[in-house]
């Protein structure tokens, strides 16, 4: 770790491993802010980006278990504004050049991120098309609810039909404002009271209070020149979001996402408190990928090429090298945080930074660090 902080690469890194019940290793290095050269500590707050969408999966998922949701029930009763949606006939083709869809989406084809419309860029669909600009103006800005972007993403056209291929990012959006309808509740509200509080999780949250803010890491991008960390602009952390998003935006510390994931890997439950029945964890768990999916871009043309998708979870499907076991189960977020589940070893593996975009070599060989000191 220390010489990726010595030579410009990375500012700050939190690593954590959980095994057999008990923390095995932590570590806090680096400097949360850079500049200021103000220290790591195993409390500090980062920007979880991506890995808010696990949390909106387990959420959706609950609701479930509720009843207030079915995981075949077309999304027309909640989310009207996704009802009879027509699909492009060619992706890259006229918004009016459509056809009927066959069936309507449903809950579990936004937990498996296959509801016909996503990321247009990860799907190799080029910025010029008229599909991924129409995107573009329906991405959310300041003010914008989650009603306002319901009734502007249902104005659109899908790209595919529903079921039939992983497209990132929107599914999880989506979800938010379905949870809210289905709760009557604000989407943050439910995550504090269903998920954060019964879990101990004091530092996640979408957005930094004052009293916390000198703990919140400072997320980078690399610079210009090698060995240099400028400072990345995002959303604005000292205010709540009009639209809380289930595809990113929450913050949290190490310990507390520990404890989500220790209730996934404890088949929905830890210290006493049930969030899921091990039914529903298997459910997520699974991988539900069919073979064309399996072959199709996403960040890149080998993505899932040893893993599948769950709700929400990428999932081990064949093991590569030193690394996660069949059946171990992860997400990312683009600030460089990551986090892996893997039952077979009873273990957490959890690694925080805060660089746009990736931890770089650093990822893998801290990876392959912490598999080769398994020896029991």
């Amino acid at each position: 770790m220390d010489k990726y902080i010595a030579n410009g690469e990375l500012a700050d890194v939190v690593t954590l491993i959980y095994r057999h019940g008990t923390i095995a290793y932590v570590s806090a290095r680096g400097f949360q802010d850079n500049e200021a050269r103000t220290p790591m500590q195993r409390n500090t707050i980062f920007a979880l980006a991506s890995m808010t969408k696990p949390i909106t999966a387990v959420a959706t998922m609950m609701l479930i278990e509720d009843g207030k949701l079915r995981l075949d029930e077309p999304l027309d009763r909640l989310l009207p504004e996704l009802a009879h949606r027509n699909v492009l006939k060619v992706p890259t083709g006229a918004l009016d050049n459509v056809r009927d869809t066959p069936r309507p989406i449903t809950v579990r084809d936004l937990l498996t991120y296959r509801m016909g419309i996503g990321n247009t860029a990860y799907a190799g669909i080029p910025d010029a098309a008229p599909i991924a600009k129409a995107l573009g103006r329906v991405q959310t800005g300041p003010g914008q609810t989650g009603d306002d972007y319901m009734k502007r993403l249902g104005e659109l056209p899908l790209i595919t039909e529903p079921g039939e291929r992983f497209l990132y990012n929107t599914s999880s959006m989506v979800l938010g404002v379905l949870i809210a309808r289905a709760t009557g509740m604000p989407f943050d509200q439910f995550l504090e009271s269903r998920i954060f509080k019964p879990l101990h999780m004091v530092d996640t949250a979408f957005w930094v209070p004052e009293q916390k803010r000198s703990r919140l890491a400072t997320v980078y991008r690399r610079g210009s020149q090698p060995g240099t960390l400028v400072r990345s602009e995002g959303r604005r952390l000292s205010e709540p979001p009009v639209f809380p998003s289930g595809a990113g935006g929450l913050v949290s510390t190490v310990d507390d996402y520990l404890q989500f994931a220790r209730m996934m890997l404890h088949n929905g439950e830890v210290d006493g408190v049930r969030l899921l029945s091990r039914k529903s964890v298997e459910l997520m768990t699974q991988d539900y990928l069919t073979a064309v999916p399996h072959k199709q871009f996403f960040i890149n043309d080998t993505f899932f090429s040893n893993a599948g998708f769950g709700f929400g979870l990428e999932v081990q499907t064949k093991r590569v090298g030193i690394g996660p076991s069949v059946g171990s189960y992860w997400w990312n977020g683009a600030t460089g945080v990551s986090w892996i589940a893997d039952p077979k070893e009873d273990m957490i593996y959890l690694r925080l930074i805060q660089k746009m975009n990736g931890a770089g070599n650093f990822a893998d060989e801290f990876l392959t660090a912490v598999y080769q000191a398994i020896v029991d």
